[in-house]
């Protein structure tokens, strides 16, 4: 074949491409050619930290809102110089579908936080968490709980298995929350992060400074490090450890995730026959675990757990499974498994194999299938393996070394004690799973593992369809796990993002506190206006903007009538006596009621800029109301929410947010509530012409 041209990946540091003639040069997995040279030679770590402390400050002037939908945009841009990627991640061995995971994969991601900001987030630079704090009888003295940017940069060490998603489901949250990043990839698969990388930098999308590349060794990097950095890793637990305790990090505590690869499990339920979909659904994802990215995966199955009167059948079935796979150049079609990363790999997934050797026997492998395209000896190929450890429980090698590769390690079990105690003898995994259509089983599976994992997937008949499988790490959900998976929490939804900022704790008045916040806070200054608040459209309502209502009594006929129509006749509403001898001595009014008065009482009923009700949340019914009270509703506005338009609508909109409090005649506080509005905005320059629908579901899928 036509020997490449040498690739020489570059660093991006302090606004400029950095490169080196000379430098480590790497190999391509397939056919062991050079295809890379790469060096971090003369980069000048502390001026890369402090360039990025410098401009992380345009990025943390820009709102969730406005940084979401740049990553939108950055993710759109990327999908359409996806192939590029693709040709480049063939030569680290993966196939087509593994850089599918990879490529597609991390800019999904990028896609489902855009997703999460604009819906979670409010279009502010820092977020109100948690409920107002009321810290005094008077109510004149509160707090309430703020995050904010970290004002340093977010630093990633990354593997080699995932060059583009491992930066990338970093990158995004960080993003979000308005960090901005530093990443050393593994020279293994830099190359691939560059290109990436390159392409961004070229797109002019994020702020300068926002993203910055070190190929190479990471020098002192680590030293420069001040207290508003912070440290993502990805690798082994035994790298993680060395890094956690890194001087610098310790003495000025700076906060340090890692992402450990792990001895994750799969329990098949004690009540799973083999004729069962569940059997079969198992033997699939162990299959497929062992396989993908020739089982370079810190999420990989590696200890398949079974009942032990299965053992045979799981075995037999793994065979014919495994004996589907067929190895070789992964950019041919006919290939389902291409090439650890390396020689160097290779040749340490077979010294940890000869270690488990002395407690488990080889069942599946050991010999070399033939090869569809590549080079035996200059690639880095190594057929799929299955051992078996018959007597597990009192084995240690298959508990404490990992084989980074295309190898598991069947262990048999008696009781689901045992299967629990097993999957805990990893000391602390990423993932499981448990394949049972027995509820009660999956309970105490489930229940059993929860404290040593941080994800858990139940597989059966009735999720297999759509589920997304054992491997499959999703920004919604925590990608990290306990002990020996390093004790992190990557992604987990907007959990990702804050973990970027600093909490703190704000004490002040009513007035100042929402002012701060940008958030209406009972017992706040309020603005009354002659125009009535629903007359106004979107842009012209502000926090704070306020009415109160003319006052209605509540009469019996008002509770005989709602009775009927709504057909709930509870005895503390219409039944006299019943009434008397229940909690509140009397008949009393429907909260439901309350809440339907009060929107008579603020509506205002022509046509204008309210579009719609679009929800109500928070709602407490505090004090009962009989019949001949009087009831007052103070309608204000608490928060707004911008929505950019989606496909197909043309009439921009945002939601406010209105607090709601009937009160009665003692001004005493009966029901409180928020309500949410649909209202008309006008179009201004943050409203480009929607996405097509198809593009962002694609990549988010």
């Amino acid at each position: 074949m036509t020997q490449p041209e040498l690739l020489r990946p570059a660093s991006y540091v302090y606004g400029q491409w950095h490169s080196n003639p000379e430098g480590q040069t790497l190999y391509d997995a397939v056919y062991g050619r050079p295809v890379a040279v790469i060096s971090s030679e003369g980069v000048d770590f502390a001026q890369a930290l402090a360039y990025g402390r410098e401009k992380g400050a345009d990025l943390r002037r820009m709102t969730f809102h406005a940084r979401a939908r740049a990553l939108k945009a950055l993710g759109n841009y990327l999908m359409e110089r996806k192939e590029a990627y693709y040709a480049l991640s063939l030569l680290t061995g993966a196939t087509r579908r593994d850089g599918w995971v990879d490529i597609e994969g991390g800019i999904g991601t990028m896609f489902s936080y855009s997703s999460m900001a604009r819906r979670e987030l409010p279009d502010e630079r820092f977020l109100p968490e948690g409920k107002v704090e009321m810290l005094s009888k008077g109510g004149t003295f509160m707090a309430r709980h703020l995050l904010v940017p970290r004002e340093g940069v977010a630093v990633q060490i990354n593997a080699y298995n995932f060059p583009v998603w491992g930066m990338l489901e970093k990158f995004a949250p960080a993003f979000i929350a308005g960090m901005p990043t530093l990443v050393k990839p593994a020279p293994q698969t830099a190359y691939l992060t560059e290109r990436v990388v390159r392409d961004i930098v070229a797109s002019g999308l994020i702020p300068e400074g926002a993203l910055q590349l070190v190929t190479g060794e990471p020098g002192d990097l680590l030293d420069h490090l001040l207290e508003q950095d912070m440290v993502a890793f990805t690798g082994s637990a035994a790298t993680a450890h060395k890094l956690k305790v890194h001087p610098n990090i310790v003495a000025r505590s700076i906060p340090f995730n890692a992402e450990a690869d792990s001895l994750n499990a799969a329990v098949l339920g004690l009540s799973v026959k083999p004729e069962d979909p569940e059997f079969t659904l198992f033997v699939k994802e162990v299959a497929r675990e062992m396989t993908g990215k020739a089982g370079q995966k810190c999420t990989a199955i590696r200890r398949p757990i079974v009942p032990r009167a299965h053992v045979d059948a799981v075995i037999e079935a793994l065979r014919r499974e495994l004996g589907k796979i067929t190895l070789g150049d992964p950019a041919r079609d006919d290939v389902r498994m291409g090439a650890l990363v390396s020689v160097d790999q290779r040749q340490r997934v077979r010294e940890t194999l000869e270690q488990f050797r002395a407690e488990s026997e080889v069942v599946i492998g050991g010999q070399e299938a033939e090869l569809l395209g590549g080079d035996r000896e200059k690639g880095a190929f190594l057929d799929p393996t299955l051992l078996l450890c018959r007597d597990p429980l009192n084995a240690t090698a298959a508990h404490e070394l990992e084989a980074f590769g295309p190898v598991a390690t069947l262990m048999p079990y008696d009781t689901l004690e045992d299967a629990i105690r097993l999957t805990k003898m990893g000391r602390g995994s990423l993932a499981a799973t448990v394949a049972t259509h027995d509820r009660a089983e999956a309970t105490e599976l489930v229940l059993g593992m929860a404290s040593a994992h941080g994800r858990i997937l139940v597989l059966n008949r009735d999720d297999a369809k759509e589920s997304t499988g054992h491997g499959s790490p999703l920004p919604q959900l925590l990608h990290g796990g306990p002990g020996r998976a390093g004790g992190g929490a990557e992604m987990a939804g907007i959990a990702g993002v804050k973990h970027h900022m600093n909490k703190v704790a704000v004490q002040a008045d009513p007035t100042t506190l929402a002012a701060i916040t940008r958030e209406h806070i009972p017992g706040a200054q309020v603005r009354e206006d002659v125009v009535h608040p629903f007359r106004k459209n979107f842009d012209e309502i502000q926090v704070g903007d306020s009415l109160l209502t003319h006052r209605r009594t509540v009469t019996e006929a008002d509770i005989v009538n709602f009775a009927g129509l709504t057909g709930d006749h509870f005895y503390a509403h219409v039944d006299e006596i019943g009434a008397k001898e229940g909690i509140f001595g009397k008949r009393v009014a429907h909260g439901y009621f309350l809440i339907s008065a009060a929107a008579g009482q603020f509506v205002s009923a022509a046509p204008g800029p309210v579009l719609a009700n679009y929800g109500l949340e928070n709602l407490r019914f505090v004090e009962p109301v009989g019949i001949g009270d009087t009831i007052r509703t103070r309608l204000t506005c608490k928060r707004k929410i911008r929505k950019d338009l989606r496909p197909g609508e043309t009439r921009p909109t945002g939601v406010v947010e209105w607090h709601a409090e009937i009160r009665n005649q003692d001004d005493t506080l009966v029901a409180t509530y928020d309500i949410l509005t649909l209202v008309e905005r006008a179009r201004d320059s943050f409203d480009p012409q929607p996405e097509p629908q198809a593009a962002e579901q694609t990549a988010e899928a």
